[in-house]
């Protein structure tokens, strides 16, 4: 959720975002395994940004390479000061790599990439031309998607279908990495779990305006997939839809738990206190015996389950009280204040 990203108030990066030395864009590139590929993804970048002419850096994010890729990152940072290298500890995954470039970006706009080649950086351009036009976040969309039909495709159109249907956010492809943010979004947002594919589905919840553009998307030429075969295509499935489902909850229910689990409680409830109305007529009013009857003890399950459900909601309550009013969290987001200056 895995915990769903959390919506969280700016610190004091924000400040440094604005300084007057902070580069225009900020690229993030998460790295595991990808040492063939690196060389050749930062020249194509810097290709990229350069016809953006606008001033920019790059952050890649080891996460926790067990090849070569450090070395080639070491040697390429200290031939160009644009670029920047963070180098987990171990391997924290996708999104923590995503979250890390995040933190640390400078630029007024956010760009993610994989580091497979397999994006395209020369739609970078076009991207951040749409977003500029008054977009908070433009993500790619792999129309012509080079990768085996079974294996990637096929998954991840149902993916996309049903996380579009859960989310109400109309995206094609949720997950192609090539996207554009505002600084303003992923410097207000914590991400956990696995869940850096939801971000345009939680910041439409709080007014950000999303867009998508066919980008180019190639095969890969070196190195190797980190989803290749069926064991880890059914797992990365299953993960998806745990953290759907975790999306859906926190986009829904995040301030109000109560009315989805007291929901559930009062229609157990109720189902279980009408069972015992009818047995209790059966048993006074017709005289027929109701002791060994299974619907019994099934009207006194659902009236327990119903006050469990309850109850869970109410704790619920108190720990998003606690959750919001103990870190100063607010459950609203101000996209501008026009007022008299003084």
């Amino acid at each position: 959720m895995a915990t769903a990203p959390i919506l969280v108030p700016s610190h004091g990066a924000d400040e440094s975002a604005s300084a007057p030395e902070a580069p225009y864009i900020s690229v993030v590139v998460p790295v595991f395994n990808e040492e063939e590929n690196l060389a050749p993804l930062v020249q194509e970048l810097e290709a990229g940004l350069r016809a953006t002419g606008r001033a920019f850096e790059i952050l890649l994010v080891d996460d926790g390479s067990t090849d070569g890729s450090y070395p080639v990152l070491k040697a390429l940072q200290a031939e160009n000061p644009r670029l920047r290298v963070i180098r987990f500890r171990r391997n924290f995954g996708q999104t923590a790599a995503f979250a890390a470039g995040f933190e640390h970006a400078r630029g007024e706009w956010v760009i993610t990439i994989d580091a497979d080649l397999q994006n395209d950086p020369a739609d970078i351009p076009k991207l951040l031309a749409k977003a500029e036009e008054g977009y908070d976040i433009v993500s790619g969309w792999r129309a012509n998607r080079q990768d085996a039909l079974v294996s990637r495709k096929l998954p991840s159109r149902v993916a996309n279908k049903l996380i579009a249907r859960v989310t109400g956010v109309r995206l094609n492809d949720y997950g192609c990495s090539l996207k554009v943010y505002h600084r303003d979004v992923v410097k207000n947002i914590r991400l956990y779990g696995e869940l850096h594919r939801f971000v345009p589905a939680v910041a439409n919840t709080v007014g950000a305006r999303v867009a998508e553009l066919p980008v180019n998307h190639r095969a890969r030429v070196a190195g190797v997939s980190k989803y290749a075969g069926p064991i880890k295509t059914v797992k990365r499935t299953m993960k998806v839809f745990l953290d759907l489902l975790t999306v859906r909850f926190l986009l829904s229910y995040s301030t109000r738990p109560l009315h989805m689990f007291g929901g559930v409680g009062l229609f157990s409830s109720a189902l279980g206190i009408l069972l015992g109305a009818w047995l209790t007529f059966l048993k006074l009013g017709l005289g027929q015996p109701i002791g060994e009857r299974p619907m019994l003890l099934l009207s006194a399950l659902l009236v327990i389950v119903g006050v469990h459900f309850v109850t869970i909601g109410l704790l619920g309550e108190l720990l998003v009280r606690t959750y919001h009013e103990s870190q100063g969290k607010r459950i609203y987001a101000i996209r501008e204040i026009l007022e008299e200056k003084r």
